[in-house]
């Protein structure tokens, strides 16, 4: 989507799509699959030939660090120049391998009590701001704290607030110093410590300040008022449509709760999950998506409205038999937007209602990405196929709600 438009949209994928742990695997995937993605859309005609690309950064710990060195911020800086690109956000959530082996609950390592989740966070807000333009924002999205079983007790979760008030200081320090804006979004997910709407805006309203606002106030030596003004304009949420549909919410209704709450709304990932009425043909289907890389929790809605939660898939396959009066079974995996899984299996990608994309298209939130990260272990019923050929399709079906919801037509 054009920059420049009023209200500004800013649309990328997300490139945790492609496998990469260095800075120059990075930036390989940036100058060889981002680049054809947008010649893609280019033919495809939704995108001007001219027009800058928004870029989705996913940058692992050890490339955050390789990029502290000017060498390789100006590495990235020409080819975004010649290659027209431009990066606004970054997925700051996975830590380290993301691809290629078992990664689990792993992904919520180093959690928010950890001075090496901070450190990591520093340096993807250093890179950013060396990327965007003057006076510009970019966003980063960030572990949910942690994952919900690794919290003991209160202190656990002040531990994790005084931490993002030392990220806050820096982000409002780079600011300060370079004229640019980033901010932090913390991304609400099944199982983890921040997992519904209610519990994230309980958080932002009484734990986050407890343990944020001291810190900032030392460390900026500002009064309270100015403190919190810091903390709501640097601190917010990662929007993950995919994760807010698992826990039987509506996204239009939840994006007006965080909106109503006072709460940033950082970055908007577009994402769907598995959805079916439960029966035991849906059972067997949904055991073709057991695979050993990431966790795909569960959940299930009775009848009579209750949720029930698995941490895993085959936790669920093993006791969904045994389960009487389910409703609905909804799983943890990112299926791609313009996909109708085979019957009995559906994607949550009908939640994403006209409201919702009229939202969207308001002031709600300026950065918008596409997050299928999972091409690498979809079943080969479900594979679209090319991967180049299938995010240019994801393109087309959000621009084509885009349009619906706004009335008019416009290109990327």
């Amino acid at each position: 989507m054009n920059p420049t438009c009023s209200p500004a949209l800013h649309l990328a994928y997300c490139q945790n799509i492609h496998p990469g742990e260095t800075w120059e695997e990075h930036f390989l995937a940036l100058s060889e699959k981002a680049v054809a993605v947008k010649t893609a859309l280019h033919s495809d005609g939704l995108l001007a030939a001219d027009a800058p690309f928004g870029l989705g950064l996913r940058l692992s710990a050890y490339a955050a660090k390789e990029l502290q060195a000017e060498a390789s911020i100006q590495q990235g800086s020409a080819l975004f120049e010649t290659a027209q690109l431009y990066p606004f956000s970054i997925n700051g959530f996975p830590f380290g391998k993301f691809h290629k082996g078992p990664v689990k609950e792993n992904v919520y390592a180093p959690d928010w009590r950890s001075s090496d989740r901070l450190q990591y966070t520093m340096d993807l807000a250093n890179a950013l701001a060396s990327w965007l333009p003057a006076g510009g924002a970019g966003s980063i999205s960030t572990v949910p704290g942690s994952y919900a079983a690794w919290i003991k007790e209160k202190e656990d979760a002040l531990q994790m607030a005084r931490t993002l008030g030392h990220a806050v200081a820096h982000l409002a320090t780079l600011e300060r110093t370079t004229g640019r804006l980033v901010h932090l979004g913390l991304e609400p997910e099944p199982d983890c410590f921040l997992e519904t709407t209610l519990q994230t805006i309980e958080f932002f309203h009484n734990t986050l300040p407890e343990g944020a606002l001291p810190v900032l106030k030392t460390a900026l030596g500002v009064n309270q008022t100015a403190a919190l003004e810091l903390l709501h304009r640097h601190l917010g949420v990662c929007f993950d449509t995919c994760h807010v549909a698992l826990q039987f919410e509506e996204p239009a209704a939840a994006l007006r709760a965080y909106r109503d709450a006072g709460i940033l709304i950082s970055k908007i990932q577009l994402s769907a999950a598995l959805r079916t009425k439960a029966s035991p043909e849906a059972i067997t289907a949904l055991a073709a998506f057991q695979e050993p890389t990431y966790l795909h929790q569960v959940k299930a809605r009775r009848e009579d409205g209750a949720i029930l939660s698995w941490p895993d898939l085959p936790a669920a396959l093993a006791e969904l038999p045994s389960t009487a009066d389910l409703d609905e079974l909804r799983v943890h995996f990112h299926v791609p937007l313009f996909i109708a899984p085979n019957a009995p299996l559906a994607s949550t990608a009908d939640t994403l209602t006209p409201a919702f994309w009229k939202l969207v298209r308001s002031e709600i939130c300026p950065h918008l990405e596409i997050e299928t990260y999972t091409f690498d272990v979809l079943p080969p019923e479900v594979h679209p196929g090319d991967i180049i050929r299938s995010i240019a399709e994801e393109y087309r079906w959000v621009l084509n709600h885009l349009t619906d919801a706004s009335g008019g037509s416009e290109s990327l």
